[in-house]
């Protein structure tokens, strides 16, 4: 059951390397997890802030390294870039509001970025589904970009709509 909260806000900032991404997961999901969240949720959040942190890591600055294999080695184009990325939380009662941003290379075309399928790195073997599984795990999406400034990406959900499965026993 989800507890009367009127406020709860936290911050990160980390290197954008990709040994960050599942920390930033797991951040989001320890600091939503006093609401008690169903598996279901849980599972949502931490796929979305992955995807979202990914593409800011990759695609915002860049760096493959960590995200390809090449024998244990690190690939010759795998330069480190330096960047931060920004991950904010906000709780309002039951409403999470996250926010993941970058300073990196930003979006040409949002409209197309956000289409199945299109990825920019296709030689890393990327789906081009992030956003659309940001958008199906989360009930409102939102993306801002500037080429040469950066990215945002804002991500809201209703917490405990799953408390319908409770109330049949």
């Amino acid at each position: 059951m989800i507890q009367d909260v009127y406020k709860n806000e936290m911050e990160l900032s980390f290197d954008a390397i990709s040994d960050n991404e599942a920390f930033a997961r797991v951040a989001v999901a320890a600091f939503v997890a006093r609401l008690d969240p169903t598996m279901e949720e849980l599972s949502d959040i931490k796929t979305a802030v992955s995807e979202a942190v990914t593409n800011a890591i990759i695609h915002g600055y860049g760096n493959i390294y960590g995200y390809v294999r090449a024998g244990g080695k690190r690939p010759p184009d795998a330069e480190i870039h330096p960047g931060k990325v920004s991950v904010y939380c906000l709780l309002e009662k039951d409403l999470l509001h996250i926010r993941i941003s970058d300073q990196g290379v930003g979006i040409e075309n949002i409209e197309q970025a956000m289409e199945p399928l299109f990825t920019t790195r296709p030689e890393l073997e990327r789906s081009g589904m992030g956003f659309a599984f940001m958008e199906a795990f989360m009930d409102d999406l939102e993306v801002e970009s500037r080429p040469g400034q950066g990215t945002t990406v804002r991500m809201t959900k209703k917490m405990g709509v799953g408390d319908w499965i409770d109330s049949e026993e």
